[in-house]
């Protein structure tokens, strides 16, 4: 199919005699036209273009400058000025690519120039016949994006069932992703998490937001209640995943090369992470927004442990929000402690260790936490804390007086290392 979409948008620039460029309403790039000149000279680059066709992607910037001019309410061609101060450079004319009144992307057509005398006005853009051929184009480029997203739908319903649906109902929904997905429901694959994922509003609550990636062969929104675990689900008020919020967590399943390697899943989970959709929503330690973050699973064969591989992934998501050294997206295998502090019930802090959790004493539940994490070696943890031994020596001393812990018994220290450890990772649906 997106061969089909190149070949439309080469016929867009074609019909008139500019560069054109396909980007679904998520502003991901789908397919672009070549930027030719009849000058001598190699033709100037648009700064904006060019960055969405090296990252696929445009920036968040970029995307609220053009929808400041309602490019998703057009029913027809838009006009659009350059402005230098946003990095765009050159003015644009914006083809709105709609179906059944849902607006599904935008064709944007450099204007060096050339469009000048582009008429356009009404929703099959004006009288000017080029631009009537460019919209009949647009308006077949809708149909195809409509049809992926509906059949993108259905594959993720019952990704969905296959994940979080009731026992009976999991054979079913396996087996229809695996006729669906025919060989490449055999594998590798791996599942990614992405932690928060929110829906569309306004204009965009008509469409699911489902993403259109190369190597995703399912994907489906998941609710707090249905992605327990995550940060930011059920439980924390205004969080994506209380009641009537809308989705906490998207679900990807992706193809990978090979059994051994999960580039490409971590391809796909940086490249959600910059969707608009992957919007920090609810509240995370001291009521702090929490971040976007992503995990991944590991790898698998066939359709059998989808379940597992979830919750692997979204432990990783978990872990990823805990601790910035492991983000925006982790790895199951690289989580270490997590992998066991993710399964547990939601437990109160150990009695002993609580005193150290008020947030007066947070510098030495860090300071403690950082002698732990290097094996009790003090000149390790000097250096990375960026302290003197002896204020080092002081502060474990004072850990020592708040938790009445031995921090030269082996047991002690595992207690209050798991126990800080788990305070950061928060219980499940914070």
């Amino acid at each position: 199919m997106r061969d089909d979409y190149q070949q439309l948008v080469d016929e867009i620039t074609a019909v008139l005699r500019a560069p054109a460029t396909l980007e679904n309403r998520d502003f991901a790039l789908i397919a672009f036209g070549a930027q030719e000149s009849d000058d001598a000279e190699e033709p100037a680059l648009d700064p904006v273009r060019t960055r969405s066709i090296l990252q696929r992607r445009s920036t968040a910037a970029v995307r609220a400058w053009f929808e400041a001019f309602g490019i998703a309410r057009a029913q027809a061609p838009l006009r659009i000025p350059p402005d230098p101060a946003a990095g765009v450079f050159m003015g644009r004319i914006c083809l709105p690519v709609r179906h059944r009144g849902v607006v599904h992307g935008y064709v944007w057509l450099l204007d060096d120039g050339h469009l000048a005398d582009l008429e356009l006005g009404g929703p099959a853009g004006g009288r000017d016949p080029r631009l009537v051929r460019a919209m009949e184009t647009a308006d077949r480029i809708g149909a195809l994006l409509a049809a992926e997203a509906r059949a993108g739908e259905e594959l993720g319903e019952l990704l969905r069932d296959a994940l979080t649906g009731p026992p009976a109902g999991r054979d079913a929904a396996r087996s229809g992703l695996r006729t669906a997905l025919r060989g490449a429901s055999d594998g590798p694959l791996a599942l990614v998490a992405v932690v928060p994922w929110t829906p569309g509003t306004g204009e965009d609550a008509d469409h699911p937001g489902l993403p259109h990636l190369p190597g995703i062969v399912a994907a489906c929104a998941l609710p707090g209640d249905a992605a327990a675990g995550a940060p930011g689900s059920a439980g924390s008020p205004g969080a994506p995943g209380a009641p009537g919020a809308g989705p906490a967590a998207l679900a990807t399943l992706v193809r990978l090369r090979a059994a051994s390697a999960l580039d490409p899943a971590r391809a796909t989970a940086e490249q959600l992470l910059r969707s608009p959709r992957a919007t920090a929503g609810g509240r995370g330690p001291g009521r702090s927004t929490l971040r976007a973050a992503a995990g991944v699973s590991a790898p698998r064969r066939g359709l059998e442990d989808l379940p597992a591989a979830w919750q692997e992934a979204l432990a990783a998501a978990r872990a990823a929000h805990a601790d910035t050294h492991l983000g925006p997206v982790a790895e199951w295998s690289a989580i270490g402690p997590y992998r066991l502090l993710a399964a547990l019930p939601a437990l109160p802090p150990d009695a002993a260790v609580r005193p150290l959790l008020e947030p007066a004493h947070a510098e030495l539940a860090r300071t403690a936490e950082t002698f732990l994490d290097c094996a009790g070696q003090a000149g390790r943890t000097a250096q990375r804390l960026g302290i003197h031994r002896q204020t080092l020596y002081y502060r474990l001393s004072r850990v020592r007086q708040l938790t009445g812990l031995d921090l030269d018994a082996g047991e002690d220290r595992l207690l209050l290392h798991m126990t800080l450890k788990a305070a950061r990772l928060g219980p499940p649906g914070r």
